[in-house]
């Protein structure tokens, strides 16, 4: 005799699942007892596009809710931020055509674009903690991250150049200094140099596994790097076929003194995620970088996805693959949800 179902009656002599997984998901109170994972607001590092000028903000095509800020408006951005609960920004310049030249000398001016707006904002949010870039390509004429030369990226005269910069953020007041560059050798070179000037506390987070990624095309849309880069950047970022090359990286970078360490971009390279947390143990991040939020965005603007629920599990999936947090452009918006 059988159930309406075919399922063999209470009492009866057939077999049963001993475990019955699906006990501790009959309800919002057990399923949340029993998460192994959580995300929260402080596992946010805010992304930021700043601009010179007190306009409007300008709306970036191809990052679908994502804009260009003035000086003033990053300010607001931040003081939004620190109610919010979201730990740190990040700061991105665009730096207008015609400021761009081959030597980069606007990287280390402490009057910078960058520099003002560490001030500013360290002046009205100091509870939120500001990261800056360091990298040449905004202020490149030629794109790239480092000095190019007859077509070579220069690595040494590079790592001069880079260490002028981070003195100068950290004179401003950075916080977390960012070398998104992949030059050899920059890490030991920047940390030795803030050392020897004072600058001891401040935070080196190392982009040390960053991959000669298709995923960052809005990006460069965003800094007015695109239509200045010529060639690509593949003899200085990883090589995508790669992920032992990805854990002697971090090890190289933390040797030399870097506190915390990157993975870039996030979704396609989660297994280095994991890898780097297992192997290293050490404050690990990844950036959800532009082509991954442009498709989520995108998608959800067009109603071929739900927004929030697909925003949040993407943020989940690093907090699951061992990432201790995530640059995200989503940060706003998760916040809120996050509460």
């Amino acid at each position: 005799m059988t159930g309406p179902f075919g399922a063999a009656p209470a009492g009866s002599d057939s077999p049963r699942p001993r475990h019955r997984f699906r006990r501790l998901r009959r309800s919002a109170s057990l399923r949340a007892l029993v998460r192994e994972t959580r995300l929260s607001v402080d596992d946010l590092i805010w992304p930021v596009f700043v601009k010179d000028g007190d306009g409007a903000d300008e709306p970036i095509a191809s990052m679908p809710g994502v804009a260009r800020r003035s000086i003033g408006s990053v300010v607001a951005a931040a003081e939004e931020a620190q109610s919010l609960g979201i730990p740190a920004i990040c700061l991105f310049p665009y730096i207008e055509p015609h400021l761009k030249t081959e030597d980069c000398a606007d990287v280390w001016s402490d009057d910078n674009l960058v520099n003002r707006t560490i001030r500013a904002v360290k002046a009205a949010a100091p509870d939120v903690s500001v990261m800056t870039d360091i990298a040449l390509d905004p202020y490149n004429i030629n794109g790239h991250d480092g000095y190019v030369v007859d077509g070579e990226i220069l690595n040494d005269e590079t790592v001069a150049a880079l260490v002028r910069m981070a003195l100068a953020q950290a004179r401003a007041g950075a916080d977390i200094l960012g070398p998104s560059d992949m030059m050899d050798g920059r890490i030991g070179a920047i940390r030795q140099a803030l050392e020897a000037v004072g600058h001891q506390g401040v935070t080196i987070l190392s982009y040390a596994a960053k991959y000669a990624s298709a995923f960052y095309g809005p990006f460069r849309d965003a800094v007015g790097a695109s239509g200045a880069l010529k060639g690509d950047k593949k003899t200085y970022q990883m090589d995508p076929g790669n992920s032992d090359e990805a854990l002697r990286l971090v090890a190289r970078d933390l040797d030399e003194g870097a506190d915390m360490v990157m993975v870039k971009p996030g979704m396609p390279y989660l297994d280095i995620c994991r890898r780097v947390k297992e192997e290293f143990g050490v404050p690990t991040f990844a950036y959800q970088v532009s082509g991954e939020y442009a498709m989520l965005a995108g998608a959800a603007q067009n109603g071929w996805l739900d927004h929030d629920k697909v925003m949040l599990e993407s943020l989940l999936a690093f907090k699951r693959a061992g990432c201790d947090g995530v640059l995200t452009y989503f940060a706003p918006q998760a916040a809120r949800l996050l509460g």
